[in-house]
Formats: C-alpha cells, sequence, structure tokens
C-alpha cells in the first residue's frame, strides 16, 4: 500500500445498544472531520429505512451536516437509493449540496432498495414502487437535471432542477454488488463502486469490475474506467483487540440472516456479543464471514487491503467500519490511513 492509494470512509451509521440514533449521527459527523484529518479521500454515507441498528436514513442531510463541519475532505452518499425518488427531487437536492460545497459532493447511486420489500412499499405509499426496469431512465434524467440539459421526453421536457446551474456538478457515481449497475455504469461512461463489504458478493466481485473494465465507453465524466472497491475492516493495535472489537459487528450482522431477536437493540457490546447463544449455524456463518474482512493488527489489515486492491485491480478502497466503542471505530480509520505512509 502506498500514497497513491485513494481510501474512502463508507460510514453506516451505527447505533449502540444504550445509545440513540441521535448519538449515532452526530458521531457519523465527529468521525468524517477526523477522516478529514488523517487524509481521507472521501467519506460517504449510506441510505437504510426500518433497520434499527443503522441511523443513516437520509444521506442528503447528514451529507449537508458533515460538509459544512469539514473543510476539505469530498462529502457524498454511497448511495441514494434512486428507485424510491423522482430523479427531479434527487438532482436537486444534490445541486444544493453543491451549491453550498463546489467541487466537493459525490452523488452515489444504487438500484437496492436499502430496505425490506414492505419497507420499501411504505416509502412510496400512497403510490407504488417504481419499476425496477425504470432505473436506467432515471439515472439519465438524473445526469440530464444535474447538468441542466434538455430532456427530450415529454414529461420531464422543459423541465429545469433548481436552484439554477452551478459552476459545477456533483460527481455521479454507480453503486452495486453485481453487473447490473457495473454494465450500465460502463455503457453511461460513469465511475462504479463495487459493495465487497456485504460479504456475500467477494467471491464474483473482481469479475464484475473487470467486465466493467472491458466495456467501458469513454464519455464526458471519464475518459478511462474508474473503480472503487468497499471492503468490511477493522483495526487495532492487536489482533485479539481487533477481534474483540469486531465481535459486535459479526453478531449484528449474522442477525439478519438468522433473526435473533437483535433487530432493535442496537449493537451490543463485545462482551456481550461474545456471549451470545448462538445456533451452530449463524456461527459459521461468522466464522465464514470473518475470513473475508480485512480485520487484525495493522500489518494484517495492510495485507488484505492489499490483495483486495490486487483482486479488483484498483487502488480506490473503501472501508466500512462498524464496532460498539466509538472510539474504538475512530482508531481503526486513523491506524488504516496510516497505513497508507508504512511503504
Amino acid at each position: 500500500m502506498d500514497d497513491k492509494l485513494t481510501l474512502t470512509v463508507v460510514d453506516q451509521s451505527p447505533v449502540r445498544h444504550g445509545g440513540t440514533a441521535a448519538d449515532a449521527l452526530r458521531e457519523s459527523v465527529l468521525l468524517a472531520q477526523a477522516a478529514e484529518r488523517c487524509g481521507y479521500a472521501r467519506y460517504w454515507v449510506t441510505e437504510h429505512h426500518n433497520i434499527g441498528t443503522l441511523a443513516g436514513a437520509s444521506p442528503e442531510i447528514l451529507i449537508g451536516q458533515i460538509a459544512a463541519r469539514t473543510q476539505r475532505i469530498r462529502v457524498g452518499s454511497a448511495g441514494v437509493m434512486l428507485s424510491h425518488y423522482s430523479a427531479l427531487k434527487v438532482a436537486e437536492q444534490f445541486r444544493i449540496l453543491e451549491a453550498f460545497h463546489p467541487g466537493r459532493i459525490d452523488l452515489g447511486i444504487g438500484r437496492a432498495p436499502g430496505s425490506d420489500p414492505r419497507t420499501a412499499q411504505a416509502l412510496a405509499y400512497p403510490r407504488l414502487p417504481a419499476n425496477i426496469h425504470d432505473f436506467p431512465q432515471q439515472v439519465t434524467d438524473l445526469l440530464s437535471l444535474l447538468e441542466g440539459a434538455e430532456i427530450e421526453d415529454e414529461r420531464l421536457a422543459g423541465i429545469k432542477a433548481q436552484p439554477g446551474l452551478p459552476h459545477t456538478v456533483p460527481e455521479v457515481w454507480l453503486l452495486g454488488s453485481s453487473d447490473y449497475s457495473a454494465r450500465l455504469a460502463a455503457m453511461l461512461g460513469l465511475p462504479f463502486a463495487f459493495a465487497d463489504f456485504f460479504g456475500t458478493t467477494g467471491d464474483h466481485g473482481p469479475l464484475v469490475t473487470e467486465m466493467y473494465v472491458r466495456e467501458f465507453s469513454p464519455s464526458k465524466y471519464l475518459s478511462e474506467p474508474k473503480v472503487n472497491v468497499t471492503v468490511q475492516a477493522l483495526c487495532a493495535p492487536t489482533t485479539e483487540e481487533a477481534r474483540y472489537h469486531a465481535a459486535s459487528r459479526d453478531l449484528m450482522r449474522a442477525n439478519r440472516y438468522f433473526n435473533l431477536g437483535l433487530e432493535n437493540t442496537g449493537i451490543l457490546p463485545p462482551e456481550e456479543a461474545l456471549a451470545f447463544p448462538l445456533p451452530d449455524a449463524a456461527r459459521e456463518y461468522m466464522r465464514r464471514q470473518a475470513q473475508r474482512n480485512a480485520d487484525g493488527d495493522p500489518e494484517q489489515v495492510r495485507q488484505r487491503l492489499l490483495e483486495a486492491a490486487e483482486r479488483y485491480g484498483t487502488t480506490d478502497i473503501g472501508i466500512v467500519t462498524s464496532c460498539y466503542d466509538f472510539a474504538a471505530r475512530a482508531r481503526s480509520y486513523e491506524l488504516i490511513a496510516q497505513l497508507r505512509r508504512t511503504i
């Protein structure tokens, strides 16, 4: 790993057991300030709904709070779940953000709902949820609205996103964990970010990004492909300490698949997570997931991040770090930033 590596924080705003969503959102702002001091290039916040352990339901609002309290770091979404919204509304939200913070705003767009099907329906109620097949058209409409370009579709003809055209527009990324968004990003000539951090996508991820690079069409946005891969990582001074703090995250991830009754508890302290009674299937799931994460002491994390960069053919790495203790989380990001200076 060297200083040419571009590092991004991808923040899910995790809620601690005994804490509140408000605490988690305030900690996101504090963590962004720390990330800027450490030299991270970007700070991206996620969108999730009806998940008690994650507070980030409105990335555009959180982006504004973070950008207003930082100076240089780019701030963006990972991502806005465009299928829930109109292209016009998203374009106007991010044009406002760009007007306040020119040259610092990223608009990452996702196709997945960021929620369960019933919650996705609630987000559209009383309308019907958008047809997922409309997503490519939504993306192209959004690009045109951001840029102030004319749209031929009579339903949007003559519509101009407000405020008036700024000097700069947000950088738009397509996010995904399959080849769908990768193919669309390649066709439109947009940057693409792959979600390796899901823990279930790493086996096919390199094939997806290779396909994106192979099929990429140069555009007014990019002359050559631009790939980000985001991984799960937790760094501590020792392996034992890293595993201790990672136990809280691992349990909450297992809960999503095995319904362990922890939906609204917040992230448990490590000692409680380690003592939690688990079925064998959940324990095996957590063991497999741990093998995919970049957890450990600085040298171990360094090697895992180098491996991810090589597998995906990129020097643009995003980091998701979730644990119970905020100080341990901030320290993990600081230690990872320091790794860039070890070669």
